[in-house]
C-alpha cells in the first residue's frame, strides 16, 4: 500500500522572499534524498501584494549561489490550502496569527512556525529581509536550511538514513 504524500506549504507575507526560498530549499533537500515522490511542496503569502510575481531577485540569487533551483510564482493562501496541506509552516508571529485567524474550524492542517524545527534558538523567527540588503537573504537561507533538516528529521527521515520512514 502506498503512503499518502506529505503535503507542506510554506507561508510568509508576500510570497516573494522567505516562503519561496523555504519551498525551494526544502524541495531541493527532499529531491537530493530521493524523496520527491513522497511530498507535495508549495508556498504562499498571507497577503496578495505580489500575486503572479517571481521571487525577489535577491532570494533567487541566494538560492542560485547554493545551486538550489527556484521555480515559483507568488500566490495568496486560499481557504482550500487548510485542507489540502498537512503542514502550513510560517516565518514569523504575524504570519502565524494571520493563519490561525484564517484557519477553518474543520481544518486538520498543522499551522506552526517553520523556525520551530531548528535546534538553533535564533531560527525561531525568520525575519523578513525585503527592506534590507543581501545579508538578510543569506541569513534566511541558512535558517531555512537548518529548519528543513529539522522538519525532515521530525517527519522521520533521518539525515543519515534517507528512507528511515519506510
Amino acid at each position: 500500500m502506498d503512503n499518502p504524500k506529505i503535503r507542506v506549504l510554506f507561508v510568509c507575507l508576500g510570497n516573494i522572499c522567505r516562503s519561496p526560498m523555504a519551498e525551494a530549499v526544502f524541495a531541493h533537500m527532499v529531491q537530493h534524498r530521493g524523496l520527491s515522490d513522497m511530498f507535495t511542496i508549495d508556498s504562499a503569502g498571507t497577503a496578495g501584494y505580489h500575486e503572479g510575481a517571481k521571487p525577489d531577485r535577491r532570494s533567487a540569487a541566494t538560492c542560485a549561489a547554493h545551486n538550489v533551483p527556484v521555480n515559483h510564482r507568488a500566490r495568496r493562501i486560499r481557504k482550500g490550502d487548510f485542507s489540502q496541506f498537512d503542514h502550513i509552516l510560517c516565518m514569523d508571529e504575524s504570519n502565524y496569527e494571520d493563519l490561525v485567524r484564517m484557519q477553518p474550524a474543520a481544518s486538520t492542517a498543522r499551522v506552526a512556525l517553520f523556525g520551530s524545527y531548528s535546534k538553533t534558538p535564533s531560527d525561531l523567527i525568520i525575519e523578513d529581509p525585503y527592506y534590507g540588503g543581501d545579508d538578510g537573504f543569506r541569513t534566511n537561507f541558512d535558517q531555512v536550511t537548518r529548519c528543513s533538516e529539522g522538519l525532515l528529521t521530525e517527519l522521520g527521515f533521518c539525515l543519515s538514513n534517507r528512507l528511515a520512514r519506510e
